[in-house]
């Protein structure tokens, strides 16, 4: 059975101008990113591809405001016309506007229970007790963990842990969920069903995704959109929307029309400098 088509109410539309940054290194400055332009449309799921320590995570911290850029401007908002004065180097957003980061690593608690490390959030943001726990039950639930609740992160696998991860950034209801190479130390059957999930939880609850990957295969099957990134500076080679139906069965990884954007991935990796 295929998934629904996404609702893209609760998104929010990206749009960064001419963004750059450097970092300071043995040798001097270390260019990261050489002036990137993207817009990323409200509701959207977009990969970023590119080789290791090409500035992906970099673009991605920079989003999420854990970082900030020396040059350019990144502006995170409800609407394609929201009001709002961008700056230089600097993120504006809405006050509407809820973030959620997933990185590669599930960082739980290693003491707190699943439900407990799942309500963390709304924990610290002065929520009672009764009504975190009634939304982390909920969000363990839509990851298929109800029956994990009580167990501690050392109790579980790397893919459940993954998916409490998942469970812990859904719950603030983000309108964006930014995600960081949530599932590369997975084995590849793991990795396929989180995969799949994550499509499922985008297209249930609409949300703006931003999923950096160094698997070809992978963004293909997830995303809906591909920016393909040079070596360090990063530069954009490519700016794809895939040519595949916006519901997907599992079975599409099967097909000669993913193998096709696979290779067109491929090739602008190579074109790039990969």
């Amino acid at each position: 059975m295929g998934e629904a088509s996404p609702s893209r109410e609760r998104g929010v539309r990206v749009q960064i101008a001419g963004v750059r940054r450097t970092f300071e290194g043995e040798g001097g400055e270390v260019p990261a990113l050489a002036g990137i332009d993207l817009d990323i449309a409200a509701g959207s799921f977009v990969a970023l591809l590119g080789p290791s320590g090409c500035g992906k995570s970099t673009l991605l911290r920079l989003i999420a405001g854990l970082d900030r850029a020396d040059a350019g401007t990144i502006r995170v908002s409800p609407e394609a016309d929201a009001g709002g004065a961008t700056f230089a180097g600097g993120v504006v957003r809405s006050a509407a506007t809820s973030t959620a980061f997933v990185f590669q690593d599930a960082h739980l608690l290693p003491w707190r229970s699943v439900l407990d490390n799942t309500a963390l959030p709304l924990e610290l943001a002065g929520v009672d007790a009764a009504t975190r726990h009634a939304a982390a039950r909920e969000e363990l639930s839509r990851v298929g963990l109800s029956d994990a609740e009580a167990r501690t992160p050392a109790e579980l696998s790397g893919g459940m842990r993954m998916r409490v991860s998942l469970a812990r950034a859904l719950i603030t209801r983000p309108r964006l969920l930014l995600l960081d190479e949530p599932f590369a130390a997975l084995d590849e059957l793991t990795r396929g069903r989180l995969d799949d999930q994550l499509r499922a939880l985008w297209a249930e609850l609409g949300m703006t995704v931003i999923f950096v990957t160094h698997s070809i295969t992978e963004a293909a099957y997830l995303a809906e959109r591909a920016v393909v990134l040079t070596p360090r500076p990063a530069r954009i080679v490519l700016d794809r929307t895939l040519d595949l139906p916006t519901a997907r069965a599992a079975t599409i990884r099967l097909t000669p029309e993913l193998g096709r954007e696979v290779q067109v991935l491929q090739e602008a990796l190579e074109r790039g400098g990969a």
